[in-house]
């Protein structure tokens, strides 16, 4: 059913690993190739996925319950924010390309991290060597 609504180059792309998705993302980077520019690029992306989030529960706070409100919310504005979403991963993949990192070595770190955390009974606390 996914298939049907892209054609071949975007159906190959949407199964794409990430450090696939990492070699041509970077293959549109034009920028100095230092870590300011994606950092705040990156803020400004995820400014942009907060206020269109923020403007939906000023708009829709009374009008549901809001028990589940992604469930709730309209497909545009989900696929809005998918797209927001897109802009937040490439400024983080440029992000972790300056940094010399793959961001499937990222993922395996984070979920080592998040498993350690876990079995030591500590996912719920706070600080970053906890």
């Amino acid at each position: 059913m996914v298939r049907e609504l892209f054609d071949e180059y975007e159906y190959f792309h949407m199964n794409m690993t990430l450090d696939e998705y990492q070699t041509e993302a970077m293959n549109t980077a034009v920028y100095p190739g230092n870590l300011l520019y994606p950092l705040l690029g990156l803020q400004g992306e995820v400014g942009e996925f907060s206020e269109k989030v923020k403007k939906y529960f000023r708009d829709t706070t009374g009008e549901m319950e809001l028990e589940d409100p992604v469930i709730e919310m309209s497909a545009e504005l989900r696929a809005d924010l998918a797209k927001e979403a897109g802009d937040i991963l490439w400024y983080l993949t440029a992000l972790a390309n300056d940094l010399g990192y793959d961001l499937e070595e990222i993922a395996a770190m984070n979920l080592k991290k998040l498993r350690d955390r876990k079995e030591r009974g500590v996912i719920h606390g706070s600080g970053d060597e906890r």
